[in-house]
């Protein structure tokens, strides 16, 4: 039996990576990448290297055994067919007969059209008849924090969020739930709201970035469809601009600032404060 991760290599499946390696030995650790130069450095502390992609389902063929937990962290390729290229892991995952398939999926709350792929994804795990854990991940600091250079540059935070609220959380606290729920009991079939503690809104993330770099840069918030047309300004396709003014739209509705608990208690410890993310970035 092993536990095996999906995305090992990418921003999030690194920090399941590290932590999960903390609490089991290598060699019982299965990591699932598209490179394996990339796990180069997994491999010689001893992990087994799997290459497979979400596009070619074939490749995921023995990369699942009988009794293997499975960590699926979801495709970042936005604008393919994220439910085929999930379920290229999830029928493999089916024939071998995993004894749990773990997801990391989006908040139950959310409308936007972002969710579309993460609600098909589930869908699908629990007509799968494997036992499942949707980790349902709002978003996380990073999304913001490591945009913070055309922030500094042009002095302001832009977003068409209003005066919505979101309750993000650091990659390495969801990495946390997650290996968890590898390395825990009593999880099957569960649904998991995972949350920063504390929501906050774009107005008080720009007064702490102001705060913490000591210059004045204020929220603007815009109306969506200018926003819209900020990102594809700076050569984001249309339709995932369109897909990101959504997430603001529903950030203004609420839809983000949910906070239920489950992550602190998962992880028992409490979510990284949005202040901690910022001065970490300004840092790098």
């Amino acid at each position: 039996m092993s536990i095996v991760v999906t995305g090992a290599t990418g921003h999030l499946g690194g920090h399941v990576m590290e932590q999960l390696l903390e609490k089991v030995p290598a060699d019982r650790v299965t990591a699932i990448v598209r490179n394996r130069e990339k796990a180069s450095g997994l491999a010689a502390r001893g992990v087994r290297i799997a290459v497979a992609d979400y596009n070619t389902p074939e490749t995921f063929d023995g990369a699942f055994s009988a009794g293997d937990k499975v960590l699926l962290i979801s495709s970042s390729e936005m604008g393919r067919d994220r439910v085929a290229q999930h379920r290229a892991a999830l029928d493999a995952a089916r024939a071998a007969g995993v004894a749990l398939l773990a997801y990391t999926s989006a908040p139950g709350s959310l409308t936007a059209a972002l969710a579309d792929d993460h609600r098909g994804t589930e869908e699908a795990i629990v007509a799968s008849g494997l036992p499942y854990v949707l980790l349902r991940n709002n978003f996380y600091h990073e999304v913001y924090t490591e945009q913070l250079t055309p922030v500094l540059e042009h002095g302001a935070v832009v977003q068409a969020a209003g005066e919505g609220r979101l309750a993000t959380a650091a990659r390495a606290d969801y990495a946390a739930a997650a290996v968890a729920v590898l390395t825990g009991e009593g999880h099957e079939n569960a649904t998991y709201e995972l949350s920063g503690d504390t929501a906050w809104s774009f107005a008080e993330y720009a007064a702490e970035l102001s705060r913490q770099t000591g210059r004045r840069i204020p929220y603007t918030p815009v109306p969506a469809d200018v926003y819209t047309g900020i990102l594809t300004g700076v050569g984001m396709p249309e339709p995932l601009a369109v897909v990101f003014a959504g997430v603001d739209t529903a950030i203004e509705r609420g839809e983000l600032a949910v906070t239920t608990g489950d992550l602190s208690r998962l992880t028992g410890r409490p979510t990284t404060p949005i202040a901690d993310a910022i001065a970490a970035a300004l840092k790098d």
